[in-house]
């Protein structure tokens, strides 16, 4: 695996550690800015407002720009937002530099997802995306109580400035690993692999002779396929599924399950390390068994919630069903991500933006069914339920994916002779 993927990998660690810190931080961040704790809340959804809208229109910004450059601008622009928010006083301001900071983290995972693809050879793609994404997986389990231990201790403006310092360190790493170059046209579907691990055509080579930089026309072209929205629809409800319970785990594991409080961090350690294994094994076979992957992870997701919500008020079973939660929500990764750039061979850079789009829709839409379910008296076991019910319907189309896939691959081949039909 070529050390720029590790990179990029740590890149998403530093930022995705911003995107989950915020959880630990709100009674210290109210506090300090002179604001109610729901109100400091309200700066995790202006991150997943970034989030949802800075994918697909960074990447169709940028996408004559050389991929080194434009994930180097998104990392100065996402570090100085960070310093810009340590530094301020203003809750208003602060809000604006999480937007900022989110638009441009989402840009750099869209710029990274295709950048990775095409780093690597076709069959080794997944597990380049279990290394990238798992950069959000570690920053789950060690990120998040860091970023928390330091803003106790030291105030919250310090895990702002550590992540800035992050980013900078990422950055160095980008520029010393990354070839430039602009990319060529079906970056990262079409890339070729001479000896050892460096690309000798595609997504960031740098090898430009005769190759034509790609339009965002032919792009937009390609993202007209039925079966790249229905994979579209699989990331955002499976992601919808996973969110709707992790969103409320710290308060059902107190008021449900009984918990001290200060059990809650090391449950939610374990959840991590269920990730961390989930997104290793979906890696490894995702790229030769794409819907055996994801129709597994999906099952499992559902088992697991319908039994968590069965299961809440019992610690000794809770806590196996968390862990398991993390590991089948999480083994569904590599597969969501790389089916896209098989479906969007011509648009990897959009096809990858809207993907983290996709994601975003399932972050924002799970946790929101939650809160109506609660809201409405159900009781926090109920949001479990509402996963294994997303769950099922995500299945459905992962059925249905499969199905047109099998009927593509039975049917006679029209293209011209030599043409190979990609296998996922």
């Amino acid at each position: 695996m070529p050390l720029a993927v590790y990179i990029l990998g740590l890149s998403i660690f530093a930022q995705g550690t911003s995107e989950l810190m915020l959880a630990g931080l709100l009674p210290e961040m109210a506090a300090d800015l002179g604001v109610s704790v729901p109100q400091a809340g309200l700066l995790i959804s202006a991150f997943a407002m970034g989030m949802l809208v800075g994918a697909p229109v960074l990447a169709a910004a940028t996408l004559r720009w050389p991929r080194r450059t434009a994930l180097l601008a998104f990392l100065a622009v996402f570090a100085l937002s960070h310093i810009v928010g340590a530094l301020t006083s203003s809750y208003g301001m602060l809000f604006a530099t999480r937007v900022v900071g989110a638009f441009v983290y989402a840009g750099f995972w869209a710029v990274a997802a295709s950048t990775v693809i095409g780093l690597v050879p076709a069959n080794a793609r997944g597990k380049a995306m279990s290394v990238l994404a798992g950069g959000l997986t570690v920053a789950t389990v060690i990120g998040l109580s860091a970023g928390t231990v330091i803003g106790q201790h030291l105030g919250w403006r310090a895990a702002f400035w550590a992540v800035a310092a992050l980013s900078a360190l990422a950055g160095a790493g980008v520029l010393a690993t990354i070839p430039g170059g602009r990319p060529g046209p079906a970056a990262g579907a079409q890339a070729v692999l001479g000896s050892g691990d460096t690309p000798v055509t595609g997504a960031g080579s740098g090898n430009d002779g005769g190759t034509a930089v790609p339009r965002l026309a032919d792009e937009l072209r390609s993202m007209t396929s039925p079966r790249l929205w229905l994979s579209y629809s699989t990331t955002a409800l499976t992601t919808g599924a996973l969110l709707v319970s992790f969103s409320y785990l710290s308060v059902m594991l107190v008021d449900t399950t009984g918990l001290d409080s200060a059990w809650v961090p090391a449950v939610l350690a374990l959840y991590g390390v269920g990730c961390v294994i989930g997104i290793t094994i979906g890696g490894r076979i995702a790229d030769a068994r794409p819907f055996l992957s994801l129709s597994t992870g999906i099952a499992g997701l559902v088992v697991i919630s319908a039994a968590l919500a069965m299961a809440a008020s019992v610690p000794l079973l809770a806590m196996p069903l968390i862990f398991l939660l993390g590991a089948f929500g999480f083994a569904t990764n590599p597969a969501l991500n790389t089916r896209v750039f098989a479906l969007a061979k011509n648009a990897p850079t959009l096809a990858a933006a809207v993907n983290v789009s996709a994601f975003n829709v399932g972050i924002t839409v799970g946790p929101w069914l939650g809160g109506l379910s609660i809201g409405a008296g159900l009781g926090y076991p109920s949001v479990a339920w509402i996963g294994a019910a997303i769950g099922v319907v995500s299945l459905a189309t992962v059925a249905l994916a499969a199905r047109l896939h099998r009927a593509d691959t039975a049917a006679p081949e029209p293209a011209a002779a030599g043409e190979v039909r990609s296998a996922v």
